[in-house]
């Protein structure tokens, strides 16, 4: 912490938990607390019981898990493929060119999601690309959505890049193709992954544009949530809630180490 004083770190510490604590811990732990509860009391709820879970790890929701992994997996591996590509290009090009690509992957990011998610029915429920009630027009709605921000971070750490390491290789004989996947790639190795774990936690949260899009067939969990609460079940909303973030947080961790270990290397 940059505050060198005692006094001054203190302040800081109690600011940040008069901050932090309303803003992102406290409703967190009020979702956690209602998924092992059975209904409200004054402004808390009671009831404790873990009988949510019974059904937010099987049948239905299970079945959205699956989606939403499905799903978020295949749309983050697609933008990442997209959005690297995209990042490399990018940077041989001169600067009018840069910014014109930089405007046209950061676009699905300055309009509203549901935005995007009316442009791809639109576009996409008449031939030759009739794909209107099946799963691969949500999944291209969220690699649409998340492209951008691989794009981004690929971008920015290829600015990053010692370029001596390419013009080593390219001064030893080393062809193009070889300097991008034995010397370029493994560089960008730490954020790539971050960049897929981004993408993928984006993906696992997406509703918006996936409420105007998703058939019977292919609820995601996030929809599954919103229809539960909107139903009136609060508390095995919350518990379906629960397990989304559980899952989203445990693959964050596993994308985690795997960054650490190719930082490493």
């Amino acid at each position: 912490m940059l505050v060198h004083s005692k006094t001054g770190r203190w302040a800081a510490w109690s600011l940040f938990g008069l901050l932090f604590l309303p803003l992102f811990a406290l409703p967190l732990l009020v979702v956690v607390a209602a998924s092992f509860s059975t209904h409200w009391s004054g402004a808390f709820p009671s009831g404790p019981t873990a009988g949510n879970y019974a059904s937010a790890v099987r049948g239905e929701s299970l079945q959205a898990l699956t989606t939403s992994l499905v799903t978020a997996l295949v749309a983050s591996l697609l933008a990442l493929t997209v959005g690297s590509w995209a990042a490399l290009a990018a940077a041989g090009l001169k600067r009018r060119g840069k910014r014109c690509l930089d405007a046209l992957f950061m676009l699905p990011v300055a309009v509203p999601s549901v935005v995007v998610g009316l442009a791809v029915l639109v576009a996409f429920s008449k031939p030759p690309l009739l794909l209107n009630g099946t799963s691969s027009i949500v999944i291209l709605a969220h690699t649409v959505l998340v492209t951008a921000f691989a794009y981004q971070s690929v971008s920015a750490a290829i600015l990053r890049l010692d370029p001596a390491y390419e013009q080593a290789a390219a001064s030893l004989g080393a062809r193009p193709a070889y300097v991008l996947c034995r010397v370029k790639l493994p560089l960008l190795l730490p954020s790539l992954t971050a960049a897929a774990g981004l993408c993928f936690a984006l993906s696992m949260g997406e509703l918006s544009a996936t409420m105007m899009l998703y058939p019977p067939d292919w609820m995601p969990l996030p929809v599954r949530i919103f229809t539960a609460t909107d139903r009136g079940s609060l508390f095995s909303g919350s518990a379906v809630a629960v397990v989304l973030m559980a899952t989203t947080l445990l693959v964050l961790l596993a994308v985690s180490r795997i960054r650490t270990r190719a930082t490493y290397r």
